[in-house]
């Protein structure tokens, strides 16, 4: 029977213990059996096994004598707990946190986490990756108890001493046959902090002032304070329910705060607006927010996620000082009669190449304005995404697929620098942000096809980006030859790729606005 089991089946509120109960463990511990050691390495072995298949797709090599199968014999316990340590060090390097924090779910078994928080302890590792893993299962223990409401359950210190918390005494079982260092005075000062910590997390109404109290970076700090004495068990007994605190109360706010938002972006879209605020000098978009997946980034550790809460607060309080939109409402649309789809062909037909000869200054201004608008919002996206869906960007009616040195080219520093490397990167800004701009009134293109106004008004917004692709193409083809003679292969070849995008995307337009009325009634009709 484990320490847990043997814990969870006393009557918990006629427990009485103080904290001479740690003291008299520690020092009457039983001798070390190694094979209990290496079950309890075993189990973290096949827990961070299944991790890393999960991240690499296919199964982990294990080493020869550490496989299921060889762990089951009594040979040679010495040997094979020498491996083993060996190799759950090199395992510990793969594993992060974060992956930590994703795979603790409340279906884990909590067997589980007594042998990785045995582990832990056991290493007596004062690294900062080290101790946010024995944060995290810790408060995962604390969050997840066998029974409903234990350790809410108190004990009576008939001796008037303070009895401990079900929680620490969990943890002494856990933990009674490792060698855990002892608690100076100066760390159980330090834990009376967190008292302090929690009655001031709980007095923020919004996500904002919590943001800016510093609070999660205060605590981080007194956690690292404790060195290796936050492997005890009065300390875990302390961080743990505070973790757990903390965290309803973020999440609280920060859901708060994303649904004003969301809303915000909603109201804004009915009024035909894409862009809600400016945040850090970049425009935040409708689509953005569309993107934005509040139960992800909550599963990310506080600490390197902050500052993309940051953002979101400071783009909810850019909100708040808005004034309030009024809708205005919309009459009732005319009944619709059965369309006919030879009356679609009563639209007129363009004459391409004159419009395209007879696009103004003026109408190219517009467009770049809108052009700007996009590379600044591609750029937002692909900075602050996370890297493995930066290539995805979405937009209103789809997804804008990078390239791999499209997204580098958009996260590029120094933009205005004289190098080659600086040139391809603005070619590549430059095609992505046309080649969204066409999409996007292909798209609004298709889908006024029964609305000859507006059907034209894209169809002409089309015939000058075709103008813009035109110019473009050609400063493409310079740069190409350039790179040949003296850039890279790699250099060309991202270059080519952007171009053969756009040039594609430019043949379609032109294809679609070039069609005869009674061609594009027929489509209409399919």
């Amino acid at each position: 029977m484990s320490g847990w089991t043997l814990y969870s089946s006393l009557p918990l509120v006629k427990t009485v213990v103080t904290r001479a109960v740690w003291g008299n463990l520690a020092g009457e511990r039983l001798a070390e059996d190694p094979k209990w050691e290496l079950a309890i390495l075993a189990t973290v072995q096949g827990f961070y096994e299944k991790l890393l298949q999960e991240a690499v797709g296919g199964e982990v090599p294990v080493p020869a004598g550490l496989e299921a199968v060889s762990l089951q014999s009594d040979d040679d316990v010495a040997g094979t707990l020498s491996s083993m340590h060996r190799w759950l060090k090199l395992l510990d390097m793969a594993i992060t946190p974060a992956m930590l924090r994703r795979a603790f779910t409340a279906d884990t078994d909590p067997e589980i986490a007594e042998a990785m928080l045995r582990y832990f302890t056991r290493l007596k590792d004062s690294s900062d990756q080290h101790r946010d893993k024995t944060d995290l299962v810790a408060t995962f223990l604390y969050r997840h108890p066998r029974v409903a409401g234990q350790w809410e359950r108190r004990g009576f210190g008939l001796d008037g001493a303070l009895p401990l918390s079900p929680f620490e005494i969990a943890l002494i079982e856990i933990l009674a046959d490792a060698e855990v260092p002892s608690l100076p005075e100066e760390h159980t000062q330090l834990l009376r902090q967190f008292d302090q910590l929690q009655e001031e997390a709980e007095g923020f109404r919004d996500l904002g002032p919590l943001l800016e109290s510093g609070i999660i970076l205060r605590v981080r700090d007194l956690k690292q304070a404790f060195g290796s004495s936050f492997y005890h068990p009065g300390v875990l007994a302390t961080v743990a329910p505070y973790n757990t605190n903390f965290g309803k109360k973020f999440d609280d706010l920060f859901l708060e705060a994303t649904a004003k938002i969301k809303k915000f972006a909603e109201d804004l879209e009915e009024l035909g607006g894409t862009i809600l605020g400016n945040v850090d000098g970049v425009d935040v978009t409708v689509e953005h927010v569309s993107a934005l997946q509040e139960s992800e980034l909550l599963r990310i550790d506080y600490g390197s996620a902050l500052e993309k809460f940051q953002r979101i607060s400071k783009l909810k309080r850019t909100l708040q000082q808005r004034p309030p939109m009024r809708k205005v409402p919309r009459p009732a649309p005319p009944a619709k009669a059965a369309v006919d789809p030879g009356k679609a062909a009563l639209r007129p037909a363009l004459d391409v190449p004159a419009l395209r000869a007879a696009v103004t200054a003026q109408q190219k201004a517009a467009e770049e304005a809108k052009l700007s608008r996009v590379e600044e919002s591609v750029r937002m996206f692909v900075r602050v995404a996370d890297p493995k869906f930066r290539q995805v960007v979405p937009m209103r009616f789809f997804n804008l697929i990078l390239t791999p040195s499209e997204a580098d080219a958009y996260c590029a520093g120094d933009l205005n620098d004289k190098s080659l490397r600086a040139a391809v990167a603005r070619a590549q800004i430059r095609i992505v942000a046309v080649l969204a701009r066409i999409t996007t009134e292909l798209e609004e293109l298709r889908r006024s096809e029964n609305a000859p106004s507006a059907w034209k008004a894209h169809a002409e917004s089309l015939i000058v980006l075709l103008e813009i692709e035109q110019a473009l193409d050609e400063s493409t083809q310079r740069g190409i030859a350039l790179a040949q003679t003296q850039g890279t292969s790699a250099d060309v070849e991202a270059l080519q790729a952007s171009n053969r995008k756009l040039r594609e995307c430019a043949e379609l337009a032109l294809q679609k606005i070039s069609a005869k009325p009674t061609e594009r009634a027929a489509a209409a009709g399919k």
